[in-house]
């Protein structure tokens, strides 16, 4: 695995419109939690989300949330890099999990302009970037770290000299009365790996990096290096995770990265908050770090971000590096109890840590078994 890096940045969260906002809110403790904006209150059990603040009036929504959010976050990187607005050259792969099925269910219901041709971004990017090699990868919660994965690919096969990934997801109408309905006691917030956790909580964002074959002559300009990404479908439940095809994933990601679990000095965990995945996780992280479980930091976003879902691991790369690069590892917020599985663990609670980290993993695992885990080395 060669080092790959990452020249350009660029998010999009309720806590921030851009990489450096997000990740000073995380290192605040703010979060974006707020009551619904876009879809009635009354219908609900729930009452808040972590949605991004968007929309032209309260309890309205508009089509294309998901892509304005997508081009936002792409063209920050792009200009981050100082690649300007034309795409033309460059594959763009964008991670989702929902696409802009938002935007077709107001066309369905309310009769909202919307074309087909919409729902896969690519349109889009064309027009406002004249790309002309792109690809949404649409597979659940781990979607931007496949698009990390295929990016890899394509670069050390030289089949480019520099690609974009991106992921992207906003709240569905659909989605979200489903989970409300499963939640006959709807948590007021996303407390990962607490004793009290109730479950997740969605929220919205995109994230994009630009990745190249090759370190410019100006290494200054490098925010880090993609060392190793590990992708697998272990298709052992429909929605409850596997902890051993998520630390085989782990394991192959080292293994991609040249590195052991005593190496990694920050782990930013998936964490959604629910009891089977944050409970299959530390069974998993625990299997493989053994007896160095307490070595690495740990933390995660999704307390004052939401889950994201297909944009959560290109997020969670882009905190790490950031984190690397000023030598702060945000916390979790809302973790007032930890839960027994993360006995040991030396997760980075209520409060900033300051200290210097090189090697980062980000876990990213979706309904089905989809795993990924990408494993990212400082920019210095």
């Amino acid at each position: 695995m060669s080092r790959l890096p990452v020249t350009g940045v660029g998010a999009v969260a309720s806590i921030g419109r851009d990489p450096g906002e997000i990740f000073a809110a995380l290192c605040a403790g703010r979060d974006g939690r707020h009551p619904l904006r876009g879809f009635n209150r009354d219908w609900y059990n729930a009452d808040c989300l972590y949605e991004v603040d968007d929309r032209p009036a309260p309890q309205t929504d508009t089509v294309g949330r998901a892509t304005a959010l997508l081009l936002d976050a792409v063209g920050q990187a792009a200009r981050d890099a100082g690649l300007g607005d034309d795409l033309s050259d460059v594959p763009i792969l964008v991670g989702t999990g929902l696409r802009e099925l938002r935007s077709l269910e107001l066309w369905w219901r309310d009769g909202r302009p919307f074309g087909a041709e919409r729902m896969h971004f690519g349109t889009a990017l064309r027009e406002r970037f004249g790309a002309l090699d792109t690809h949404t990868i649409s597979n659940a919660c781990s979607a931007s770290l496949y698009a990390l994965a295929l990016a890899v690919n394509l670069l050390e096969l030289q089949e480019a000299d520099m690609v974009i990934v991106a992921g992207v997801d906003v709240i569905t109408e659909s989605m979200f009365g489903l989970s409300d309905r499963l939640q006959f006691d709807p948590p007021d917030r996303l407390r990962p790996f607490d004793r009290d956790r109730k479950g997740t909580v969605m929220g919205e964002g995109a994230g994009a990096i630009v990745l190249r074959r090759k370190a410019p002559a100006d290494r200054g300009a490098v925010h880090g290096w993609v060392r190793g990404v590990a992708v697998n479908c272990d298709a052992f439940h429909a929605t409850a995770p596997d902890p051993h095809g998520i630390a085989a994933a782990v394991r192959q990601a080292h293994d991609q990265a040249g590195v052991k679990a005593e190496d990694i000095g920050l782990v930013m965990l998936h964490g959604t908050g629910t009891q089977l995945n944050d409970a299959a996780e530390a069974t998993a992280l625990s299997d493989v770090y053994g007896p160095h479980i307490g070595s690495p930091l740990m933390t995660g976003m999704k307390s004052m971000t939401g889950h994201t879902s297909g944009a959560s691991g290109v997020l969670g790369l882009l905190v790490a590096l950031r984190a690397m690069g000023q030598g702060v590892v945000p916390p979790i917020t809302g973790l007032d109890n930890p839960a027994a599985e993360v006995a040991g663990f030396r997760i980075v609670r209520d409060t900033p840590v300051e200290e210097q980290v090189d090697l980062a993993q980000i876990d990213a695992f979706g309904f089905g078994g989809i795993n990924a885990v990408a494993v990212v080395e400082a920019g210095r």
